[in-house]
């Protein structure tokens, strides 16, 4: 009775929402109850049986480890709607972000440091950090990418994959680990050599950590593994639910523009449409009087 009561109150708030237009008839399933007035469950999650990251076993025979691992896994998991966010927007930025890793000799798995940066977003965090691989201004500047009041490569997904790749590759070559490389993508190279010469050891999973760079390399395995087996963890969609890629047209450009909107508007787009698809493009004129070449992206026709 008092389950069943339970139910009720539950339903009825629900539709108190529903007429204050909160929320949906459809998110309804979200607090489904059964015939027997049984209430919604949430469940524990199996763990894999293997777990590694860019072909580096993760020991999961460890206790710490396995909890740890487990804690990841249930927080991305149960934040339905953010993981159901990165698996559409994954299909649309993916491919690109894969092909420039191949190049680059840097493994598959780092596509999804840039999902557990970003999000898979052009942000912007409080210490400074931007775009996809959320790379600070002295280190786009190492690697060669452009930061000013108005061009920010950083927002460039390609340059900026490719910076990342760089110092990826510079870390695995410092510490002979792809997992320790991905630590010290949030720690710093310095950071984690220290750390690494104080405890008396080579290998990350034996490190003593900050709680930061604790869950770091976990959380990648985590988003890892339910976005590898999306249906395992109860996320069900169609290929028609998933984000596209946009076909673009490369327009090379030497030369200042003045106006941004008069330049979409010459390539029969918007303002927007092109800030949408050159976010590095930080304000609505390109100086350029040094005369340096751009690539400058258009929506192929039809797609807008």
């Amino acid at each position: 009775m008092k389950l069943r009561n339970l139910s009720l109150l539950i339903i009825s708030f629900l539709l108190l929402l529903i007429s204050a237009n909160e929320i949906t008839p459809e998110l309804l399933t979200a607090f489904k109850v059964n015939n027997e007035g049984e209430p919604y469950k949430v469940y524990a999650l199996r763990l894999p049986e293997k777990v590694d990251f860019a072909g580096e076993i993760t020991p999961l025979q460890a206790p710490d480890i396995r909890e740890r691992l487990d804690k990841e896994l249930l927080v991305n998991t149960y934040w339905q709607s953010n993981m159901m966010l990165l698996l559409k927007r994954a299909n649309k930025y993916f491919p690109l972000i894969e092909k420039i890793l191949e190049e680059e000799g840097v493994p598959s798995d780092f596509k999804y440091l840039a999902v557990i940066e970003s999000a898979l977003e052009n942000v912007r965090s409080p210490k400074g950090a931007k775009g996809f691989w959320q790379i600070m201004p002295a280190t786009a500047k190492e690697y060669g990418l452009e930061v000013n009041s108005n061009v920010d490569e950083r927002y460039h997904i390609e340059k900026a994959t490719r910076v990342a790749c760089a110092y990826l590759k510079k870390a695995k070559k410092r510490f002979n680990s792809w997992t320790l490389a991905a630590a010290s993508y949030n720690r710093g190279m310095s950071g984690v050599n220290r750390l690494l010469e104080k405890q008396l050891t080579d290998n990350y999973y034996d490190l003593l950590l900050n709680s930061e760079t604790s869950r770091y390399v976990f959380r990648l395995l985590a988003v890892k593994e339910i976005m590898s087996n999306p249906e395992r963890y109860g996320f069900v969609f169609s290929e028609e639910d998933l984000y596209q890629p946009i076909p673009v047209d490369k327009i090379g450009w030497d030369t200042p523009i003045s106006n941004l909107a008069e330049f979409a508007k010459e390539k029969e787009i918007n303002y927007k449409i092109l800030k949408i698809h050159n976010p590095w493009l930080i304000q609505n004129h390109l100086n350029n009087k040094s005369r340096k070449y751009y690539e400058i992206e258009v929506p192929k026709e039809g797609y807008y």
